[in-house]
C-alpha cells in the first residue's frame, strides 16, 4: 500500500532552516508527480510546493517563492524541501501528497516559526 511519511519538523526562530523529507513506498515513486502541503491552525490546506516526475517542472506557492526547494531523490523514493528564511506564518503541518489512482497522504510534520 502506499505509504509517505514525513520528517525533519520542528521549532526554529525567524530566519531559520529546515529541511523537509518524505520517504515513499508502495508506487512507482518515479513515475509520479510529488508535493508538499501545509494546514494551519484554523486555515485550510494549502499547496506549497510540486515537481515533476523529473524534477524539471517544478511549482511554488507566492508566498514561499525564493525561500524554499523542492527536490527529489527517485533512487531514494524521497521528496525534499529546504525552507529557508522561515517566518512565523510558515508554521503549519505539512504534508507529503501524491495521487496514485486517489488521494495520499502523509502523517504530516510540524513546522514551529518562533523566537
Amino acid at each position: 500500500q502506499v505509504q509517505l511519511v514525513e520528517s525533519g519538523g520542528g521549532l526554529v526562530q525567524p530566519g531559520g532552516s529546515l529541511r523537509l523529507s518524505c520517504a515513499a513506498s508502495g508506487f512507482t515513486f518515479s513515475v509520479y508527480d510529488m508535493s508538499w502541503y501545509r494546514q494551519a491552525p484554523g486555515k485550510e490546506r494549502e499547496l506549497v510546493a510540486r515537481i515533476s516526475v523529473s524534477g524539471g517542472r517544478i511549482n511554488y506557492a507566492d508566498s514561499v517563492k525564493g525561500r524554499f526547494t523542492i527536490s527529489r531523490d527517485n533512487a531514494k523514493n524521497t521528496v525534499y524541501l529546504q525552507m529557508n528564511s522561515l517566518k512565523p506564518e510558515d508554521t503549519a503541518v505539512y504534508y507529503c501528497y501524491v495521487r496514485v489512482a486517489t488521494n495520499y497522504w502523509g502523517q504530516g510534520t510540524q513546522v514551529t516559526v518562533s523566537s
